[in-house]
């Protein structure tokens, strides 16, 4: 018998809903060993509890607190200008508390170095502003005598109106003139100057020198541009106004001595206590930096720490506990194939909690339709990421991602194909590939992070496009006459080819064996070719593909034993859409085999308006005209065959089971009384036990109607749909042949080095510009299209969900 393996691809990993009943000890152990292994996705079995009724909610709060103090770290690490270190090993016997109080001292102790670190950073903003008062008022101040004795000193100009104010004020006392020095900011010096007379009515003399240099306002501890003044004064009333101004617009007052001496002696004072203090700044940033330091070589591990604790009490909390708090109970899905593997972490949890009993690991039924979970990796994560992103596959149904791993670079590739632009594009997604590690460990760009997701894809899209372009024969608008596929079959008119374009070509030779033949390039019929071409193959490229959706719907029927679905949905499909576009891409084979003349339009159009009309010269083969008449009838009769049989044998099978189930119900008259004492006043009351069987065939009826609307209709808009890989496919050539005719080709034909030069600048910026990124996103695009309506349409539902796993390493920083 073969172990236990994943499924593959095609279908999601088959699922079981799971129940533990853990010990209380072993829990905490048991979710982080489960966490560790990530295969389990928990239920929430208290959904009716708030998070702060829960259980464990205060552990919860510890934890969010704990990250707190750690993004704290960060933060005065990036200030400090401290990268992180390479995180050392954490001791296992380092826990949850011991980190509480270790962060907790950690945290006091930097709060107290920065409350520290800040007084004095303001001292010293004081001290420096307090210097420059003294080194810019020092002549201010002193031009002037404040000796105002009255024994025959002589007054001047200046100070006249300030002594008159004194002396009126109080004429028994010594006239004596005030200062007051300081700092104001020097986009308030003029109105601050402004303030200043108004209040003292001009008695008032005021003298400003701006700084050089912006200096730090000990307030803000910001840079701020400030000038210095000194204002002279007579009297109490008016200082009293002049430091409720200084108040007001924020000026810093310093005290200013008017003997020399004195402001010598505070000037050296002042020099000396600036240096104390940037000696202790050093000293303070230095122990301030080596604990940061010895923070940073763990702070990855606590955050580490801390996010696992925080998330292994958030799945406790969706625990249901036991009355007597000795077992907690959990529900959770996992894989079938995980068993072995869960069974060994709940064992190890255990042995390490030294528990006395195990935990009890059983399976349950449930009636809820079980989560959808693809096992990917780094090649088939991008392909699955396009299916996802439409809708998640419903459990175990079809999965179109298996067959998107050629389909979607194939479509890109008919839309894209030039050889030329592929290997551009192959370069840079073998970058990609190669660089991988290194990228992946990196923090991108959001549009960086899409392509990088996407490497596998693009090296995929670009082999493609180098395929098509070889069948398009298409390098940069130019063509190649490959001597291995035996040389072109065509010859020119003239020995110049000056008549390709109007006259045409002569066959001389076999058939291009690959591609198309380089010499349509140019020539009169190559536009008329193209286009026959390219639309052919793209509506037998498309009738493929739906066909193929077709058959995963045929898939989904037989595993899931759906009958009904194989008779009167697949079969008819299948007939009508055989009966009219795949006769249409029979016809263009043919067409192609014979070299036939025949009008495919003319043939499909009197297809419907007259079968019976003879074909002539439009007949491809014997009998076609009886073939179409039978598949137009096949046609017709596959419409009613999808909408009416499917509802009217619901309905009769489910009359049945409701007919069988009433006979049961009144086998005999005690079984009757029994159940009418049982449930006294409830009339019907068998009629409610099956309310889940209710059947409403009308709701049906109009279901399987427009089904059959929407298929017959799609079959005919998703056919057209699939000409958007001709039409792109020609744009594509066409821009590049513009490049190449109109910007590169007149460059190289001037012979001018410089118009060379920048004509090549010119047609590879377009190139890029246009053809690699634009055209790139455009064909992606329409790929994505044809895949996700065209295609999944035919058999996807999409109405499930997405297995997520409790797992540590899809926990991140902003996990809540």
């Amino acid at each position: 018998m073969l172990p236990d393996m994943p499924m593959d691809l095609f279908r999601s990993e088959e699922m079981q809903l799971v129940q533990l009943i853990i010990p209380a000890e072993a829990a905490h152990n048991t979710i982080a060993h489960l966490g560790e292994i990530g295969l389990l996705q928990f239920r929430d079995l208290n959904p009716d509890k708030s998070p702060f009724q829960r259980t464990y909610a205060n552990q919860v709060k510890r934890c969010g607190e704990m990250a707190r103090k750690l993004r704290y770290f960060k933060d005065q690490s990036v200030k400090a200008g401290i990268l992180p270190s390479s995180p050392a090993p954490l001791d296992k016997d380092f826990d949850l508390d011991d980190l509480e109080i270790k962060l907790a001292e950690l945290e006091a102790e930097l709060l107290e170095i920065n409350a520290n670190a800040e007084k004095l950073l303001r001292s010293r903003n004081e001290l420096n502003e307090l210097q420059l008062v003294l080194e810019k008022m020092d002549a201010a101040v002193h031009q002037r005598e404040f000796e105002e004795a009255s024994s025959g000193r002589e007054i001047t100009s200046d100070t006249a109106l300030l002594l008159e104010q004194e002396m009126v004020s109080d004429p028994g006392k010594q006239m004596r003139l005030g200062f007051v020095t300081g700092l104001v900011p020097k986009v308030k010096a003029a109105t601050f100057e402004r303030i200043l007379f108004r209040a003292t009515r001009g008695n008032m003399y005021l003298k400003q020198e701006e700084l050089d240099e912006p200096v730090v306002d000990p307030a803000t501890a910001e840079e701020v541009e400030k000038v210095v003044f000194v204002v002279f004064f007579a009297g109490e009333r008016a200082r009293t106004k002049i430091m409720k101004i200084c108040e007001a617009f924020g000026a810093n007052r310093y005290p200013f001595p008017e003997d020399p001496q004195k402001q010598r002696q505070m000037h050296s004072e002042v020099i000396a206590r600036l240096s104390e203090l940037q000696t202790t700044i050093d000293a303070g940033n230095r122990h301030r930096d080596s604990l940061l330091n010895n923070i940073s070589y763990q702070i990855e591990n606590w955050a580490s720490l801390v996010r696992r604790e925080k998330a292994i009490y958030h799945i406790l909390n969706q625990l249901s506990i036991d009355v007597t708090r000795k077992c907690l109970l959990a529900e959770a899905w996992c894989p079938v194939y995980a068993k072995s593997e869960i069974q060994d972490a709940l064992h190890r949890a255990v042995t390490m909690s030294k528990a006395d009993v195990g935990t009890i690991f059983q399976t349950i039924r449930s009636g809820e339709s079980p989560p959808t979970y693809f096992k990917t990796n780094k090649f088939t994560v991008a392909f699955q990421g396009i299916i996802d992103a439409y809708g998640m596959a419903r459990y175990r149904e079809a999965n179109p991602g298996v067959f998107t791993i050629i389909t979607f670079p194939f479509l890109f590739a008919v839309m894209f194909g030039d050889w030329g632009h592929g290997i551009l594009m192959l370069l840079a997604s073998l970058w990609l590939v190669k660089n991988e590690r290194k990228l992946g460990s990196q923090k991108l760009g959001d549009i960086m992070e899409m392509v990088y997701g996407g490497r596998y894809l693009i090296l995929l899209m670009s082999i493609f496009s180098i395929y098509t372009g070889f069948i398009y024969n298409e390098f940069f608008a130019v063509a190649f006459d490959f001597a291995i596929f035996g040389g072109s079959a065509y010859t020119c008119r003239s020995p110049d080819c000056g008549d390709a374009a109007s006259a045409g070509l002569v066959k001389t030779g076999n058939t291009y064996l690959f591609g198309v033949d380089p010499r349509w390039k140019g020539s009169r019929t190559e536009l008329p070719f193209l286009n026959s071409l390219k639309m052919k193959m793209s509506i037998v490229l498309g009738v493929t593909h739906m066909f193929l959706g077709l058959g995963l719907s045929l898939c989904n029927a037989l595993f899931f034993d759906l009958p009904l679905n194989i008779w009167y949905e697949f079969i008819p499909q299948v007939l009508f859409l055989a009966s009219l576009f795949g006769y249409l891409s029979l016809l263009i084979i043919v067409k192609w085999v014979t070299a036939s003349q025949a009008d495919l339009y003319h043939v499909m159009i009197y297809m419907f308006l007259n079968p019976a009309e003879p074909l002539g010269e439009n007949q491809l083969f014997w009998g076609q005209g009886t073939l179409q008449i039978v598949l137009l009838l096949i046609a017709l009769v596959s419409v009613p065959w999808m909408l009416f049989p499917k509802p009217l044998i619901l309905r009769a099978e489910h009359m049945k089971k409701r007919q069988g189930r009433a006979y049961a119900a009144l086998n005999s008259d005690n079984e009757l009384y029994e159940m009418e004492a049982l449930h006294p006043g409830e009339e019907g009351h068998v009629q409610q036990h099956h309310h889940e069987d209710e059947f409403e065939f009308g709701e049906v009826m109009v279901h399987q109607m427009i089904h059959t609307i929407e298929f017959v209709l799609g079959a005919v808009s998703n056919t057209a749909s699939y000409l958007r890989l001709w039409a792109l496919s020609l744009a594509h050539a066409e821009l590049s042949a513009v490049f190449f005719e109109r910007v590169l080709l007149p460059a190289f034909e001037s012979g001018n080095i410089i118009f060379i030069i920048i004509g090549f600048f010119v047609f590879a910026s377009a190139t890029v510009g246009v053809l690699l990124l634009m055209e790139t996103l455009s064909a992606f695009l329409h790929a994505l299209r044809l895949h996700w309506v065209e295609f999944m349409n035919k058999f996807y539902t999409g109405d499930g969900y997405k297995f997520q796993p409790f797992s540590f390493d899809t926990i991140t920083d902003d996990e809540e």
